[in-house]
């Protein structure tokens, strides 16, 4: 699989995320995560959430619709993540 395809001359998330992820994994120094999965959404939904949030001027239904996902999970998480 080549390179992924760049849009514009701005590098597509998934290639910040990747960069993300290996730098956390290097800074391990050799020791063991676990949970990495749950610690790695936690970290994306946090922000992500809280950035389409003030995006939307705090209109989770508009927060919710741009996430494509129901507000019900969005307030849910929201509070999960203390974020409400």
């Amino acid at each position: 699989m080549g390179a992924p395809a760049r849009t514009g001359t701005r590098a597509p998330l998934r290639e910040h995320v990747a960069n993300s992820v290996r730098r956390y994994l290097r800074d391990l120094d050799g020791c063991d995560a676990n949970d990495l999965y749950e610690i790695a959404l936690r970290e994306l939904e946090i922000p992500l959430f809280a950035e389409v949030l003030n995006h939307c001027d705090g209109n989770q239904s508009r927060a919710a619709s741009m996430l494509g996902i129901h507000r019900a999970t969005l307030r849910r998480k929201l509070k999960d993540y203390g974020l409400a």
